[in-house]
């Protein structure tokens, strides 16, 4: 194990390595930085197309070549949502008793059985130790599943890096900012603590939040990075995610900024709302506590104008991170690296102020049984000095006994069996190398197919919705009717979804509303209109009796065949709505009639075909039903009802010139009748022309409506 006083502080982001090397210095307050790399990933780890596994292991490679770790002890931190962090009082207790209750206390506090996880306590400064009992203590409590630490060790292995500090982000930022911001912990009037600083380190994917005042602690993760940011230029500027990148780094330099700044208003906005949710939640759970002001940390937080927005709507002193006041070393502070990404090194500040020994918090989450491996390996040497003794003892009495076995038995076949072991090792080789081709090929094909799945399915919802609005009814342009009540419309407020696991489920509830949407009589129409030509008399010939028609309508009406519902995997979307589509000259097509011979009918299969985006079949016409569209239900219908709409809130004739108030006011109110419905269809998304994808994992129940 290392064993000098300087230590690595190790922090591997989703954007770049960073690592500052720092030791003690002559002043307490203080500690010598006196080497730092910082390597910067090609792409970002979060990226679809990145390799994370690979980008690190390189940046390692690149880190280990150019910096010298031996004779220094390694830091490193993993995300502070991999881990637990609990804060617990402590009653009044014996302070022998402490271990014991923290142990009961980690028990209870973390979710998992303590043999599966890595954990560790500190008590924290404050407190009253009188008489061997403590009053008002408070421990910290951090653990992480162990399966999860080895994956962080993983890398850091392969590179030949040997760890021995372990730590959460969070903590390492607590470490920093009491050190570097904060009155010595010894100076600290426990009834008049100083204000708390809030530390916000922003990362890529999420943004660590640490409040302290030396003597509490308070810290959480928020889910909004740096790539939010990005993101939001994506989407609002339809750029690849690089171009949006390179854009958010240089947003004042762009071409119009302030088109930038305006697409990434709702990121701002969001960030600041988490921000002071946060604050409002530490100030409620503490109320003696206050705040003094913001720091920001991280690359992200440079971006031009954050900090002044964020101020402005927390009403705090908000300002970036810009100088270290406990870090010394001018060959580190005075480098253009260092100063060009400071706001990147505070979590690899705080990793190497631990590691040197200068840090309040001093739990380790590295597994215990690498601390004793390292102990033993220590102590290797003297065992393998006594061990060669004895084993020189037994070579030389052994090399006596061979040189006498071969005297009398020449080595007949040593050529043969060596030969024989060289096919061997060839033959072994050669299926280890297949194997390796073998395995290689399958992974890029599974990678392949899973990237066209996902470029098939990017546009499944827009044709979904776009198939729903071309089934809508529509007079021709130009014919639109004045009245709205003679308008062939359906006025469509909402339009919701719901996934169900088995839409078998779906359909047994609303198996009621089914019949009542397909009647029988429906059949028996379709089969009368076919068979018209048919039934017409002769010239000169009388008509049939109404009688004789009413007594042939049964025999003609043939009952629906029995339909078995949609089952699998899929969405229910309900459509809200109405029409005006119901005077007397419209009968029979009106009210619910309206709706099953417009979009119900649409829904089954025999309105238009639609376009779609992407798959095998792009650019061309599908049905609905090659979309996973079907089984529309009418789930909920109102009686015919009257309502007056005044004459300037009538909707318009699209096309038409809208009339000025003054005819408004004159015209009479409209009066129409209104229809209300709610209808239900199935959707199971496919990819037209494409093979079905492997079902999905099983999901939660579904909930109503």
């Amino acid at each position: 194990m290392a064993r000098s006083a300087s230590c690595w502080g190790i922090d591997i982001g989703k954007c770049a390595l960073k690592a500052v090397r720092c030791g003690p210095s002559s002043d307490p307050r203080k500690i010598t930085a006196d080497a730092f790399d910082y390597i910067e990933y090609p792409m970002l780890l979060t990226q679809p197309e990145a390799d994370p596994v690979e980008l690190v292991q390189a940046a390692l490679a690149e880190f280990v070549g150019r910096n010298k770790l031996k004779g220094s002890r390694v830091a490193i931190s993993v995300p502070g949502q991999s881990g637990l962090s609990k804060f617990i009082k402590l009653p009044p207790i014996e302070s022998k008793k402490i271990p014991d209750i923290v142990k009961y206390e980690a028990r209870q506090q973390i979710p998992f059985p303590l043999e599966q996880v890595v954990w560790d306590w500190q008590r924290l400064a404050g407190g009253i130790d009188e008489g061997g009992f403590v009053i008002d203590a408070e421990v910290a409590v951090f653990a992480m599943k162990r399966e999860q630490v080895f994956k962080a060790l993983t890398p850091l292995t392969r590179a030949r890096v040997e760890v021995d500090v372990v730590q959460l982000s969070p903590i390492a930022l607590a470490n920093m900012v009491t050190f570097d911001q904060l009155p010595d912990l010894a100076t600290i009037d426990p009834e008049k603590p100083p204000a708390s600083i809030v530390l916000v380190s922003m990362g890529v994917d999420s943004t660590d939040l640490v409040i302290t005042n030396g003597l509490r602690i308070w810290q959480r993760s928020m889910p909004i990075g740096g790539s939010s940011f990005t993101k939001a230029l994506v989407q609002g500027m339809k750029l690849t995610f690089a171009k949006a990148e390179h854009l958010k780094r240089n947003a004042v330099r762009a071409e119009d900024p302030k088109t930038v700044f305006k697409v990434m208003r709702p990121v701002f906005n969001e960030f600041a709302a988490e921000l002071q949710r946060s604050l409002n939640y530490f100030t409620g759970t503490d109320r003696t506590a206050t705040i003094g002001k913001v720091l920001l940390l991280g690359n992200a937080t440079k971006l031009r104008g954050l900090s002044d927005f964020v101020a402005k709507q927390l009403q705090l002193d908000v300002q970036r991170l810009e100088s270290y006041r406990g870090l010394e070393g001018p060959a580190v502070m005075n480098a253009p690296a260092f100063r060009e990404n400071r706001l990147a090194f505070g979590t690899a500040y705080g990793l190497a102020l631990q590691g040197a020994g200068g840090a309040s918090l001093r739990t380790n989450l590295l597994p215990r049984e690498i601390v004793i491996d390292r102990l033993i390996e220590a102590k290797k040497p003297w065992a393998v000095g006594a061990l060669a003794g004895l084993l020189a003892a037994a070579t030389i009495s052994f090399a006596g006994m061979f040189f006498a076995w071969t005297t009398y038995a020449p080595n007949l076949y040593a050529s043969a069996f060596a030969r024989a072991d060289g096919v061997k090792s060839q033959s072994q080789a050669a299926i280890a190398a297949f194997e390796e081709v073998k395995r290689k090929q399958e992974e890029s094909i599974a990678q392949q197919q899973y990237l066209v799945r996902v470029e098939d399915r990017r546009f499944q919802m827009l044709d979904m919705l776009r198939a729903v609005e071309t089934l809508l009814p529509r007079d021709d342009p130009g014919k639109v009717p004045e009245n709205p009540a003679d308008r062939n419309e359906l006025h469509v407020e909402r339009i919701d979804c719901q996934y169900f696991p088995d839409l078998a489920a779906w359909f047994t509830g609303v198996s009621q509303k089914w019949a009542e949407t397909h009647p029988a009589e429906e059949a028996a129409e379709e089969q009368a209109e076919d068979e018209q030509g048919a039934d017409t008399p002769p010239a000169g010939e009388p008509p049939a009796a109404e009688g004789d028609q009413a007594a042939e309508a049964p025999a003609a009406a043939a009952a629906p065949a029995a339909v078995t519902g949609p089952t699998g995997p899929g969405w229910v979307i309900q459509m809200t709505g109405y029409h005006f589509h119901n005077e007397d000259h419209h009968k029979p097509d009106e009210s619910a009639q309206f709706v099953r011979s417009t979009i119900v009918k649409g829904l089954l299969g025999e309105g238009d075909e639609v376009a779609v985006t992407a798959g095998p079949l792009a650019g061309q016409m599908v049905s609905v039903a090659d979309l996973g569209i079907g089984f529309p239900v009418l789930v909920d219908s109102s009686t015919v009802k009257v309502v007056r709409i005044p004459r300037g809130a009538a909707p318009a004739v699209p096309g038409a010139q809208p009339q000025g108030n003054a005819d408004a006011e004159g015209a009479p109110d409209l009066v129409l009748r209104r229809f209300d419905f709610t209808l239900q269809f199935c959707w199971q998304p496919t990819v037209p022309g494409a093979p079905k994808p492997p079902p999905p994992p099983p999901a939660a129940p579904a909930q109503d409506f």
